[in-house]
């Protein structure tokens, strides 16, 4: 990793051996995708409770290339699976669910990087908006898909025209879908 790795507690004492563990399990993402550039972890403890047992709460930043995914695993899983939550217990189940989404996303990125032959899209550049760093690709069905100059991959937004084909692939942004990883033909 380019960052060191960083854990925190919140509301509980800070524990070596719950600390190496993290520390063990954060190696184990490292080993299975190389571009992990960072990883933050916080252990809280939400309540104390004596009767039903502690509830903790785990969350897990993984800074990626172009992108941080985060995990939080929330104390109420815990509750339904288990009749008294343990911290390791949510510790491993915040770490099982990172390892999934850090798996999904390889996934994406292979697919991705497929290109043409793979799930990219065939389009056009619809409209550039003069001056800005976006534009607008217009797909197969007649929608217009959002695409930033940091998304093309094979030429510069300055080298796009309006009418010009292009392969993208669509993800979803924060309003909707967007088209990523562009490709001028």
């Amino acid at each position: 990793m380019d960052r060191p790795l960083e854990i925190a507690f919140h509301n509980l004492q800070a524990s070596q051996s719950l600390e190496a563990e993290i520390r063990e399990r954060v190696a184990r993402l490292e080993q299975r995708y190389k571009h992990l550039i960072g990883c933050r972890v916080t252990v809280e403890a939400l309540h104390q409770q004596h009767q039903t047992g502690n509830t903790y709460e785990v969350h897990i930043v993984l800074s990626l290339p172009g992108r941080d995914l985060a995990v939080s695993h929330e104390p109420h899983h815990a509750r339904e699976r288990y009749a008294k939550p343990d911290i390791r217990t949510t510790v491993r189940d915040a770490f099982k669910a990172a390892e999934r989404q850090l798996e999904s996303f390889k996934g994406l990125q292979r697919v991705d990087a497929s290109g043409p032959s793979g799930s990219a899209l065939a389009g056009q550049v619809a409209q550039l908006i003069p001056g800005e760093d976006h534009g607008f690709i217009l797909n197969n069905v007649g929608t217009q898909l959002y695409f930033h100059r940091d998304s093309l991959t094979n030429a510069s937004i300055e080298d796009l025209e309006v009418g010009q084909a292009v392969h993208y692939v669509e993800t979803q942004g924060d309003a909707g879908p967007v088209a990523s990883k562009v490709r001028a033909v």
